[in-house]
This record gives C-alpha cells, sequence and structure tokens, in this order.
C-alpha cells in the first residue's frame, strides 16, 4: 500500500487526540504475550541441557530461563509504560535516539565483546545487547517523522531520498565493519519499507536494488567471512563437522520431530549438539520437540500479529502512526521470516534472533518496546474494533 496517494484527514488538536484516546488493541497485545510466553517456555526447554553442563551457567540448569524470564517480566512492564506514552514523544525523540544509535555503532568495533569473527555486542556486566537493534527502531521513527516532514517532496531526490539514503548508508557501513550484514539487510529493507510507503517512485527502488546488488558482490569478493557462508549455505553436508555442522545440526533436529514432535524436553538436539539451540537455532528445537503442527501453530500466531499489526496501521487516525506501526510490523515480519529461513537452509546462516523466542534479554526488551510503541498508537484509533 503507497500512503503517499492516500487521502489523510486533517491532523487532530492534542487536546482533541487525547479526549478521544483509547485502550490498548487488546488482540495485539493478547498475541504478543501468548507469544512471549511460549518463548520462554522454549527457552528453557532448549537451554536446560547446555545450562546444567556450563561452568559459566554455575551448573543451573534453569540459569537462561530465569534471565529470560526477568527480562520478559521486565520487558512487559516496559511495553505497557511505553503503550502510555503519546506518539508526539517518539517523534520528538526520534533524532536523538538515532544519534545514540549512531555513536553506539562507531564504538564497537573499539570496545565491543568479540564472539568468532564478529564484534557485534557492547558488554555492560550482568548482560550485552547489541546496538543494532536500536538502530532498527531508530530508522523506524527517524524516517517516519522525515516522511511527515518532507510529505510534499518525497518524489524527489533532494528530500525523498538523498537524506534517507545518507543515513542508510552510514548505518550500513558501520555495521560492515563489526560485520554484521544480517543487520545491515534488515535495515536497508526497513528503509525501503518506510520510503514506498513514503511515496518514493518505483524507479528509485530499481536503481537501489542494482547497487544493493553489486555490493554484495564486493562483500562476498572480499570477505571470506560471507563467502564462507554461501558455499556453505549451497552443500551444508560438504563439511559436516565443520562449517556445516550447525545447519546440519538444524536440519537433523526439523527432521526427527514429525508431524507431533518428541514432546517438550524431550529433544536430543537440545544434548550439546545443536549449537546456538536456546538462541538463534531455537526454532529447530520448536520443530524437534512440537513437531510440524506445533511449528506452524507458531508461526500462525506469528501471523495474526503481523496481520494485525498492519491492520491497525491501516486505521491510524495520521501519518506519522500509520508509518511507525506499519515499520515495526514489518521489522516483525522479516526477522521472523529471515530467522526460518536461515535454521531450514532456505538463506545462507546469519545470526537472525526469533522474535520472542530467541534468548537475549536486552534483544527481547526492545522487541516488546516496539510492541509498546504500536499499543500507544492504537490508543488514538476509533472505536472500530470487534
Amino acid at each position: 500500500m503507497n500512503y503517499a496517494g492516500a487521502r489523510l484527514a486533517p491532523e487532530p488538536s492534542l487536546e482533541r487526540k487525547r479526549a478521544a484516546q483509547g485502550s490498548i488493541d487488546l488482540p495485539f497485545a493478547a498475541l504478543t504475550l501468548l507469544l512471549l510466553t511460549i518463548g520462554v517456555v522454549m527457552v528453557l526447554s532448549a537451554s536446560y541441557a547446555r545450562a546444567y553442563y556450563s561452568a559459566s551457567t554455575g551448573h543451573n540448569a534453569a540459569y537462561y530461563f530465569l534471565r529470560q524470564l526477568g527480562f520478559a517480566i521486565a520487558g512487559t512492564a516496559a511495553m505497557f509504560v511505553m503503550s502510555r506514552i503519546p506518539m508526539s514523544f517518539y517523534r520528538r525523540m526520534s533524532f536523538p535516539l538515532l544519534a545514540v544509535s549512531l555513536v553506539l555503532l562507531a564504538v564497537v568495533p573499539f570496545i565491543g565483546a568479540a564472539q568468532g569473527d564478529a564484534r557485534r555486542w557492547i558488554d555492560l556486566g550482568f548482560t550485552t545487547f547489541q546496538p543494532s537493534e536500536i538502530a532498527k527502531l531508530a530508522v523506524i521513527l527517524y524516517f517516519a517523522a522525515l516522511i511527515c516532514k518532507y510529505k510534499s517532496d518525497m518524489a524527489t531526490f533532494r528530500y525523498g531520498i538523498l537524506p534517507f539514503a545518507l543515513v542508510l548508508g552510514l548505518i550500513v557501513g558501520l555495521l560492515v565493519l563489526e560485520p554484521h550484514f544480517s543487520a545491515a539487510i534488515i535495515i536497508i529493507a526497513i528503509g525501503g519499507v518506510m520510503l514506498f510507503l513514503g511515496g518514493v517512485k518505483l524507479r528509485w527502488f530499481i536503481g537501489v536494488g542494482v547497487t544493493a546488488l553489486a555490493g554484495l558482490a564486493v562483500i562476498i569478493t572480499f570477505f571470506p567471512y560471507a563467502s564462507g557462508r554461501i558455499s556453505t549455505w549451497l552443500d551444508p553436508f560438504a563439511n559436516t563437522s565443520g562449517d556445516g555442522y550447525q545447519i546440519v545440526q538444524s536440519l537433523y533436529s526439523i527432521g526427527s520431530g514429525g508431524l507431533f514432535g518428541l514432546g517438550l524436553g524431550q529433544g536430543r538436539q537440545t544434548y550439546m549438539y545443536l549449537p546456538e539451540e536456546h538462541n538463534d537455532f531455537i526454532f529447530a528445537v520448536v520443530c524437534e520437540e512440537l513437531g510440524f503442527a506445533g511449528a506452524v501453530a507458531i508461526l500462525l500466531l506469528f501471523a495474526a500479529l503481523i496481520v494485525r499489526g498492519y491492520i491497525l496501521a491501516m486505521h491510524m487516525r495520521d501519518r506519522y502512526s500509520f508509518l511507525v506501526t506499519a515499520g515495526i510490523t514489518t521489522l516483525l515480519a522479516i526477522q521472523v521470516i529471515l530467522n526460518v529461513a536461515v535454521v531450514t537452509n532456505l538463506v545462507p546462516c546469519t545470526g537472525i534472533s526469533l522474535p520472542f523466542f530467541s534468548y537475549g534479554g536486552t534483544a527481547l526488551m526492545i522487541q516488546l518496546a516496539e510492541m509498546g510503541i504500536v499499543l500507544s498508537a492504537s490508543r488514538d484509533i476509533p472505536a472500530w474494533r470487534s
């Protein structure tokens, strides 16, 4: 849907918006909490063996579960608090948030915690977080504000392309230094969706697509990290004890689940066979323990949440709320689709978490904060809900 051609209602005054403000959208909130609950339970099921055998966790089988549960409770509280904050506040804070995310991304290559060949995390002592998660939300909020500011000039290069391209180029450049190509791809996709909704002409997307393909060719050529992932994706069974080990174990996990699964907590791959079983590859554990039926049920819940998000976006009373809601919903959809595609080897293996499921406290809290912003916007929708 290209929102630029739609007829927009006059921007209501702050007093009128406050007077008309209603409750949050209950179906969206209920779906979010349901997925969060299932996700926390799956973290327990997927992580208990690794936590028990790991000295760093004190051999506490519930270590990862208790931490995720704590962050889930804190994130839920933050979600409802943020649902009470008016959208005008998020609009004012969009540029400061973008500036903070750029600073954090700039310092990651110097002070960030390393894992393998990548340096993507900042260590806070009690936990780590990826600044790229903040950058994703910042791009949505700032692009929405900028599109509203230049709404009559979005078809021009000076206002509709240049400022957005500069921001995306800077963020992607910083992400390549980590390297964190999956986050770069997601942010480029989100930026493109926001610009399309803002009214940018289709010909610009064709040009960007060609440029992106050229950039991908350069990355594959000059970054062994990326070219190795491509080779493993094409034939993971060529080196099952090396680069192909993780995806092969993921496929074994998915295949062994059958129709109804082995049962919650009965997965075999969780016993130190599948790397990142409680993190990026938790969906493989879902398939093994809950089977095809359980995996499809969870994907349907995600689909219902995404569809509900787009329905809310189409009923927003102002342009900024529409853009932010559509952007956050698209971000959720992209991450779910890419995570499932990675776990099933439909795309090259890369670090993309499954929202509400993958272990990671700060990432979970940011995801719930994004849901809180959507719920905040839903308060201004007229009483159309059924």
